[in-house]
């Protein structure tokens, strides 16, 4: 990811969200809107991918987080990676877009030696589940995360041949 893509990918992800949850009526993503939008910090402390088309517009993009250490780790486990705010832009979603994004991650996890990759994703993602199934990962729900009273993220995990 270059950083001139950064404003950009940021808009892609919140727009991504909105499409996805189109009824946010209780405001439930009003106050992570910063976050995703702050691609040039998560990038300083993750790895932020890109997916690209053959003249260079940017389709979408991920952040994978390397191990427990960073700081946009949602997990403790020293074995594992994770994958964070995958995005598609609306308009390029059933492309394989966001698989290819997440085969990346798998692809680094595995390189690195980890043992397993995990995610939290929100009720609403259903064709993300799909995808994550599909590609091997479970649902853990011992795993899951009321970040707020109510609203709970739906955990993932997909154990690695590392």
């Amino acid at each position: 990811m270059h950083p001139d893509e950064h404003r950009f990918l940021g808009e892609l992800t919140v727009a991504a969200y909105r499409a996805i949850n189109p009824g946010d009526h209780d405001g439930a993503l009003d106050d992570y809107e910063a976050e995703l939008r702050d691609v040039a910090g998560r990038a300083a402390e993750a790895e932020v991918l890109v997916a690209v088309d053959g003249d260079g517009t940017v389709l979408g993009g991920v952040t994978y987080v390397p191990g427990h250490t960073s700081p946009s780790a949602e997990f403790s486990e020293r074995d594992a990676a994770g994958i964070r705010m995958l995005a598609v832009d609306p308009e390029a979603q059933g492309r394989g877009v966001g698989e290819a994004l997440t085969r990346a991650c798998i692809d680094r996890a595995t390189a690195a030696g980890r043992a397993q990759l995990l995610l939290h994703s929100t009720p609403w993602m259903t064709t993300a589940h799909r995808l994550y199934v599909r590609l091997g990962f479970a649902r853990d729900p011992g795993r899951d995360w009321e970040i707020e009273p109510g609203f709970v993220l739906r955990a993932f995990r997909l154990p690695l041949d590392a």
